[in-house]
């Protein structure tokens, strides 16, 4: 498989694609809390219109995805987000989950935001490494921060890396 793939805006047509990948991500153990990738509805009303990207071959494959959630609708931390990233089993290890970092890194500056933050468990050091290699730090661990719900895990007690990127420009 190629490593080069553009990153475009994320499309509502590109739902069942990025639904797959996430759903695939979520299999893991390792990717989030939750068991089941969300409808378009409740994924489209959770994140930042401007900020939904998609890493896209020339064959018009979907690689892999990003996407930013408000923390909070405080005015005070309009500048702060949370992001998601997951790329495709058959992807990953070939720089889409780089390229998807800085283009988010570009559009949230572009529009003023100045902290991009994440959860990540500490079991998954594919994405703590490609995080602190595109500007991201550790804040924190957050020890037993919550309990997985459903799935293999269940009842498991799961700890948490907080990670942030802060703008350098604004």
């Amino acid at each position: 498989m190629t490593s080069t793939a553009a990153i475009r805006a994320m499309e509502p047509d590109d739902w069942p694609e990025v639904r797959r990948i996430y759903q695939e991500g979520i299999d893991t153990g390792h990717a989030t809390f939750e068991w089941e990738a969300p409808d378009w509805e409740r994924f489209n009303n959770s994140r930042l219109p401007r900020h939904r990207l998609v890493a896209e071959t020339a064959e018009g494959r979907i690689l892999g995805w990003a996407a930013v959630s408000p923390v909070s609708g405080r005015p005070v931390y309009s500048g702060v987000v949370e992001h998601s990233v997951y790329i495709a089993a058959e992807a990953r290890g070939l720089g889409q989950g780089a390229a998807l970092l800085r283009a988010l890194a570009e559009s949230t500056e572009a529009e003023g935001i100045w902290t991009i933050q994440a959860s990540v468990f500490p079991e998954n050091e594919a994405s703590l490494k490609l995080h602190l290699a595109n500007g991201y730090v550790v804040v924190g661990r957050r020890h037993r921060i919550a309990r997985m719900t459903h799935g293999p895990l269940t009842g498991k007690w799961r700890d948490t890396i907080l990670i942030e990127r802060r703008s350098p420009t604004i």
